[in-house]
């Protein structure tokens, strides 16, 4: 048996283009995008940082343990009195408690600053998901104009095609001839334009999605399936009951409250607290050679009481109340720019909703008015001039038609972005 030369070997069949729907498009965005993962990243830095403040409010436990060595000169404690002895053994267990009244408004700080993190990374997965809403549908727009663009060059290079036919029978100028090749030209020149389109429409949603932007994919185009828009009354009440922007600002008015409350601390006195057991003696054992027990305990209790630090409190006090005022501003205007928001995009989605049906039926209309120019310049009835003109009306609408879905899709990813749903 003779085997097969490398040469003989079938080439391998190239791999089939990933094809995937706005629902995947938006879960594969979230793996690459670099603003919702630094979000995703201080709402976890916040979290740790509520953890160690909470932790600051407990009691801690500590192990100690030293050894003192202190050169001798004949006397018990050697040259340094302080020391008590050549050799000094610390072994102790220490529980200390810190109980500043600062500490308890760090951690509801703490709170305010993880749920302004959260609502924050909300913020930042919405922006994210117009942003890709955006391009997703950027990149059907472009396929179809591509598809559009190659038909309008068929049907130029057909009507110059009975143009020629036209001036062999003698029934139409060269002139006519000449106006429909340029028309040819010119499609075939937004066939180019609509290719580059494509491909930069692909590349920036593969910027979105893919590690490699050379990955083939292909996008589910459901500009044509129906969408329902939800009523006004129920996205009024989801989008200002959802607003993450408005709850992280709140959030930050909390926070700023209790660093305001912090700072105000720092007029009052702090309490600590310390206990210890273990042995602090010249040699490491739990009694003496006469059997004196060398294991026991101790406490501690400190109060600082703050007398005068030319004005630094007050200064941080006065900081704090700045930042609470910033942040109650921006609070604010938070509520209004939802306010605002609320009205106005329902009522994009409801206008470009009113229009399809408009722009479909243009698009129909170019269509039969096409047609019916074509068969009177056959006849003799109409000029060359007309039938370019009824081509690029119908081009104008096709693409008109196609700007229409996208706008009444986008605007309804936006209604449910706002209302918490997409």
């Amino acid at each position: 048996m003779m085997l097969a030369s490398a040469q003989d070997t079938p080439p391998a069949a190239p791999a089939e283009p990933l094809r995937i729907d706005l629902k995947s498009v938006l879960e594969r965005a979230k793996a690459w995008s670099l603003g919702w993962q630094t979000a995703a990243t201080d709402a976890a830095l916040a979290r740790e940082d509520r953890v160690q403040a909470r932790a600051s409010l407990l009691p801690a436990l500590s192990y100690f343990n030293q050894y003192i060595y202190t050169q001798g000169n004949g006397t018990p404690s050697g040259v340094f009195v302080a020391n008590d002895g050549v050799h000094v053994y610390n072994s102790w267990g220490d529980v200390h408690e810190d109980l500043s009244p600062g500490k308890r408004a760090d951690y509801k700080r703490a709170l305010a600053a993880e749920a302004a993190a959260r609502a924050k990374q909300q913020v930042a997965a919405r922006g994210l998901a117009s942003t890709v809403v955006q391009n997703y549908y950027g990149l059907i727009t472009a396929t179809r104009r591509l598809a559009s663009a190659r038909q309008s060059l068929t049907e130029a290079e057909q009507f110059a095609d009975i143009t020629r036919k036209q001036e062999t029978g003698g029934e139409a100028a060269h002139a006519d001839v000449i106006k429909a090749e340029l028309q040819v030209e010119q499609r075939r020149r937004d066939v180019q334009d609509a290719e580059l389109n494509l491909e930069k429409a692909r590349l920036a949603l593969s910027v979105l999605l893919f590690p490699d932007i050379d990955q083939k994919f292909d996008v589910v185009d459901d500009l044509d399936t129906a969408v329902p828009l939800m009523a006004q009354d129920e996205f009024r009440t989801a989008a200002l009951g959802h607003s993450p922007d408005v709850r992280a600002a709140e959030a930050m008015v909390a926070q700023e409250k209790w660093g305001a409350a912090s700072a105000r601390s720092g007029y009052l006195p702090s309490l600590s607290m310390d206990y210890w057991y273990g042995i602090d003696a010249n040699q490491f054992a739990t009694e003496d050679p006469e059997g004196h027990n060398r294991l026991g305990s101790s406490a501690q209790a400190s109060l600082n009481i703050p007398v005068w630090n030319w004005g630094a409190t007050r200064s941080k006090v006065r900081q704090a109340e700045l930042k609470q005022h910033q942040a109650e501003l921006e609070l604010e205007v938070a509520r209004r720019q939802l306010a605002a928001d609320v009205s106005t995009i329902w009522k994009e989605a409801d206008a470009a909703r009113a229009q399809a049906d408009s722009l479909r039926h243009s698009v129909e209309l170019s269509r039969e008015s096409l047609k019916l120019t074509l068969e009177r310049y056959e006849a003799g009835e109409a000029s060359a001039l007309e039938v370019v003109d009824a081509q690029s009306t119908l081009v104008q609408a096709r693409n008109a038609y196609d700007d229409g879905l996208v706008r009444y899709r986008v605007a309804v990813a936006g209604v449910q972005t706002m209302a918490g749903t997409l």
